[in-house]
C-alpha cells in the first residue's frame, strides 16, 4: 500500500474516532438526575443570570470611565483618613476578596461588624449589614466620616479634592463648586468642634461641600461597579446540568453534589440564598448570638431609621434620581417587628474564601455556620425565623442535618468560589 493510501486510511480512522467521541459526548447520560423544578432552580443560580448590573438612577456618572478612574484613585488614597494611613482598600483589599478577613472592620479604630465585600453591591437595594444606605455611592461616604474607620470629615476631604484632584473631578462632574476658604475640619456628624465649624458655614457653602462629597462617593461607586464575581465550578456544573451534559457534571464531586441537594432541600439554604448571587437581598433574624448579649445589635431596626434620615439617600438633593425612581425608599415598612436584630443576607459567592462569618464574625468556620442553622437557637432579641424541633411554623420546618450532611453542605459551599474580576 502506498503512502497516499496509508495516509488516507489513517485520516479516515481519525475521523471515525472523532465522530465516535463526538457521539459519545453528545449521548453521555447525565451522571446526576434532578427533577424539572430542581433544574429550573439550579439554572436560576448561574452567575450569568445576574445579567448587567442594574443602573442606579441616583448616580448619573456610574458608567463613565473617567468617573471610575477618579474613583479608583480615591479608593486607594490613604490621605482620606484622619491619620493618613487608612484608605477604602485597607478594608476592601483587591487581593483579599475586597474585604479584610477580620472579625471586625479595622481602620482608625475597631468597628462592631464584619467588612462586606464590594462585589455585587450594585445589585442590592440596600447596603451594609443593617441596610442603612440605599446606593453604592452613599455607602462609600459613610466610612469616610466614621470615627472607627477613616475618621475624617467632609471639609477636609473637599479641600483634598480641590488641591489634588481638581482636574480629575472637573472631567467627570464639571467645575468644582465655589466653597471659599474652608476650615481645616468641619462636618455635621463629627466631633463637637467639627459640628460647630460646620454650623458656622454659610448654607450655600455647606451645600457646595456636600455636593463635592457626594460626587466623591459617586466616583468610588463607578470604580466598584467594575469589580465582580467570576464563574465558579458550581456555575460550570449548573450549565452542564441545564444543557444535559453528563461529562460536564464532573465539575463537582459526588460529595459536593450531595451538598447541593441538601442546599436545595432539607437544609433550606435556598430559601434565602437564591438567585445568581445566592442572596435574596433581604434582612433576616436567624438567632445569631450577639457579641454583647447585654447590648445586642438591633440590626435592620436601627438601620432603617438611619436610612430614612440619611442626607445622601435616593430622595436627597444630591441624588440624580427622580422621586418616582426611589420606590424602594418610599414604600418601606417602618413598623415591621421582623426588623429587630435582622441582618442582610450576604452573597454566598466566594464564601469559603472569606471567613469569619455572620455580621460580627461570630463563627470562624462554615461548619459552625451550618451547625448553627441546624441547632436553630432562639434569638436573644426579636424572633428567629428558623423553626425549632417540635415547633409549628408557618413558613419553615426544623432543619435536621446529620454530621455527614454538615460536611457535604460545606463541601458544596466550597464550589461557589471563583475569581474576582477587576479592572487592570
Amino acid at each position: 500500500m502506498n503512502r497516499r493510501v496509508i495516509g488516507f486510511a489513517a485520516a479516515a480512522g481519525t475521523l471515525a474516532v472523532s465522530v465516535l467521541v463526538a457521539q459519545d459526548l453528545k449521548q453521555a447520560p447525565l451522571r446526576d438526575r434532578w427533577s424539572a423544578q430542581e433544574v429550573t432552580t439550579i439554572a436560576s443560580m448561574r452567575l450569568k443570570e445576574a445579567g448587567e448590573r442594574p443602573a442606579d438612577a441616583s448616580n448619573a456618572y456610574e458608567k463613565r470611565t473617567e468617573a471610575a478612574t477618579f474613583g479608583r484613585a480615591l479608593f486607594n488614597d490613604t490621605r482620606l483618613s484622619k491619620n493618613g494611613q487608612v484608605a477604602c482598600v485597607s478594608c476592601h483589599a483587591a487581593n483579599n476578596q475586597f474585604e479584610d478577613g477580620r472579625q471586625f472592620g479595622k481602620g482608625i479604630g475597631t468597628g462592631k461588624r464584619r467588612t462586606m465585600p464590594v462585589m455585587g453591591a450594585a445589585h442590592s437595594s440596600f447596603l451594609f449589614w443593617d441596610g442603612r444606605k440605599d446606593s453604592a455611592w452613599s455607602q462609600a461616604l459613610g466610612p469616610l466620616e466614621d470615627a472607627a474607620e477613616h475618621g475624617g470629615n467632609r471639609a477636609r476631604f473637599v479641600r483634598l479634592v480641590l488641591a489634588q484632584y481638581k482636574d480629575q473631578y472637573g472631567k467627570v462632574f464639571g467645575a468644582v463648586p465655589e466653597v471659599g476658604k474652608l476650615p481645616d475640619d468641619a462636618s455635621p456628624s463629627g466631633t463637637e468642634a467639627e459640628r460647630a465649624a460646620w454650623a458656622a458655614l454659610a448654607p450655600a457653602t455647606r451645600d457646595s461641600v456636600n455636593r463635592v462629597f457626594a460626587n466623591m462617593g459617586k466616583a468610588i461607586a463607578a470604580y466598584e461597579r467594575l469589580v465582580s464575581y467570576g464563574v465558579s465550578r458550581f456555575d460550570q456544573y449548573a450549565q452542564a446540568t441545564v444543557a444535559g451534559d453528563g461529562r460536564g457534571q464532573e465539575a463537582l464531586t459526588g460529595q459536593e453534589v450531595r451538598g447541593l441537594r441538601l442546599f436545595l432541600t432539607k437544609g433550606q439554604c435556598v430559601t434565602c440564598h437564591n438567585g445568581p448571587l445566592l442572596t435574596d437581598h433581604a434582612f433576616h433574624n436567624t438567632g445569631v448570638p450577639p457579641i454583647d448579649p447585654a447590648n445586642p445589635d438591633r440590626g435592620r431596626a436601627e438601620g432603617l431609621k438611619k436610612l430614612l434620615k440619611d442626607e445622601f439617600n435616593c430622595l436627597s438633593r444630591y441624588s440624580d434620581a427622580k422621586p418616582e425612581q426611589c420606590g424602594e425608599l418610599q414604600f418601606l415598612s417602618t413598623n415591621d417587628p421582623g426588623h429587630l436584630a435582622a441582618f442582610r443576607t450576604p452573597s454566598l459567592r466566594n464564601v469559603a474564601a472569606r471567613p469569619p462569618y455572620m455580621h460580627a464574625g461570630q463563627f470562624a468556620t462554615l461548619e459552625q455556620v451550618v451547625q448553627h442553622y441546624a441547632a436553630s437557637p432562639k434569638a436573644v432579641i426579636g424572633h428567629s425565623e428558623l423553626a425549632q424541633t417540635g415547633e409549628t411554623h408557618a413558613q419553615r420546618q426544623a432543619i435536621q442535618l446529620s454530621a455527614d450532611d454538615v460536611k457535604d453542605l460545606v463541601a458544596f459551599l466550597g464550589t461557589l468560589t471563583g475569581p474576582v474580576n477587576q479592572p487592570k
